[in-house]
């Protein structure tokens, strides 16, 4: 299982289309972080989000993505 981080926020409705999506990926896990309460996050992706994050290997898919996007991306982490 594949794990990845839903970098977002409170109030954003595109974190929370992506939170919805990742309901549909049955071979993640994913951990929800608010950037607000982090400030190297929130200098790092404050106009980026959401963006799903692999902390082992650091890659990243920023918005827009959709389900295909987000499988293809599990696919290749699963790969390496």
């Amino acid at each position: 299982m594949v794990k990845l981080v839903l970098l977002g926020t409170s109030g954003c409705h595109l974190c929370e289309q992506a939170e919805e999506m990742m309901t549909a990926c049955a071979k993640v896990e994913v951990e929800s972080i608010d950037i607000a309460e982090q400030q190297q996050w929130q200098e790092k992706y404050a106009i980026r989000i959401p963006v799903l994050y692999h902390a082992e290997t650091g890659n990243e898919l920023g918005w827009p993505f959709d389900l295909a996007n987000v499988n293809d991306f599990i696919n290749e982490l699963s790969d390496d």
